[in-house]
């Protein structure tokens, strides 16, 4: 049985300071969803990840089974650190990976400098 790891989370910004997570999350126009959520992510703090799927390319995605089907898409780094990318549903959920993908991609070349 894999061994559980509490985790730190810290949250994707770009260049320019936009830090996508938290935009898509404050856009969230239901509390009790962001209530869900921030629940969720509490538990991952903890080390358990629910429901979540490895994509590709270092992203994967933690899968919410309410609402609209959210996603949150996000990195692990050095076995600790989990970095949220960019949030969004099923019905975007495609070009929601690319844009993680790219997210991710970008935060190593800027941490390879």
């Amino acid at each position: 049985m894999k061994e559980i790891k509490p985790k730190q989370i810290r949250f994707y910004q770009t260049k320019s300071g936009k830090i996508p997570y938290k935009e898509w999350f404050d856009g969230l126009k239901d509390s009790k969803v962001r209530h869900r959520i921030r629940a969720r992510l509490d538990r991952v703090e903890l080390g358990n990840l629910g429901d979540y799927k490895i994509l590709s390319d270092g992203v994967s995605e933690l899968r919410f089974a309410f609402g609209s089907g959210y996603r949150i898409y996000f990195a692990e780094q050095d076995d600790y650190f989990i970095i949220l990318l960019c949030g969004g549903d099923k019905s975007s959920q495609e070009k929601d990976i690319d844009t993680a993908k790219q997210y991710w991609n970008d935060l190593q070349e800027r941490c390879d400098e």
